[in-house]
């Protein structure tokens, strides 16, 4: 009896926090002209940290977008929140209408963001996945004095110019198993990085045997964000963080310290994840 009322008790804190992170979930549209429609996470102690808040922005893929802003909650960091992970950051969504992420835009959502919460500018983070691991180089890359870390998962970069990169803490990841976007897509930016003497602020790892969709399992990881936070544009030369490690054998793991539990895999490892 003890036991099932431990359960119950579980069941039902579960629920009640599951439902406070969809109050602290906020929708923003057509609040800036021509840009783009995104969502607002706030944390639960916001209001008591205000100034001392981080920033994540968070670059979906192709599959998430659209004019349809629930979409791109199927998976990600806001997904993460409600499944249980407790992120202790504004988290700002952003959704692509369709083609390649446009780092102006993203930025003008940050600005957005400045003018209209209270926040950290010193720590202010990216983190995109396929499409979204583009849209995260090509906004590092064209803004680096804005972004005090961000990670690229399987994507690529589509700027000629790369070496906005080497300002920032950087950690690129690619499964060598991707069909959708093949890892080369990422050597050839590390190549780029290295050959120019712009590596120096640089990480990455191939995960061998990784698949496209199973990157999207970092998203879900609480070392992913303790890596991101552990970075700002105060720090003294702006270090790489090389002490929290990320390897294949962590997907399976990205779910287990979650307060309500692992979200369905085949989300996660949907095909239509690019």
């Amino acid at each position: 009896m003890k036991r099932l009322l431990l359960i119950l008790c579980m069941a039902v804190c579960s629920l009640q926090y599951a439902s406070a992170q969809y109050d602290f979930i906020r929708p923003v549209k057509d609040s800036i002209p021509g840009g783009y429609n995104f969502w607002v996470y706030t944390p639960l102690d916001y209001y008591y940290s205000l100034e001392s808040t981080p920033v994540i922005i968070f670059l979906h893929g192709q599959s998430l977008c659209g004019n349809n802003l629930e979409r791109v909650r199927r998976y990600g960091p806001l997904d993460a929140i409600v499944k249980g992970r407790q992120i202790e950051a504004l988290v700002i969504v952003p959704q692509n209408p369709g083609g390649s992420w446009n780092p102006k835009k993203i930025n003008d959502v940050l600005e957005w963001t400045k003018k209209n919460y209270a926040m950290d500018s010193t720590r202010v983070y990216v983190i995109g996945m396929s499409l979204g691991g583009y849209g995260t180089l090509d906004f590092v890359g064209t803004y680096p004095d804005k972004v005090a870390a961000a990670m690229a998962l399987c994507g690529g970069c589509t700027l000629k110019d790369k070496s906005g990169l080497g300002k920032v803490p950087l950690w690129i990841i690619h499964g060598t198993a991707d069909r959708a976007v093949p890892v080369k897509q990422s050597q050839v930016v590390v190549d780029e990085l290295q050959n120019t003497g712009n590596d120096t602020r640089l990480r990455f790892d191939w995960l061998k045997g990784a698949s496209h969709g199973a990157l999207a399992r970092i998203l879900y990881m609480n070392k992913t964000y303790e890596w991101l936070f552990s970075h700002s544009l105060l720090d003294e030369g702006r270090p790489v963080n090389k002490d929290i490690d990320i390897d294949k054998s962590d997907l399976s793991k990205a779910y287990q310290d979650m307060i309500s539990g692992a979200p369905d895999p085949e989300v996660v490892y949907d095909k239509t994840i690019y």
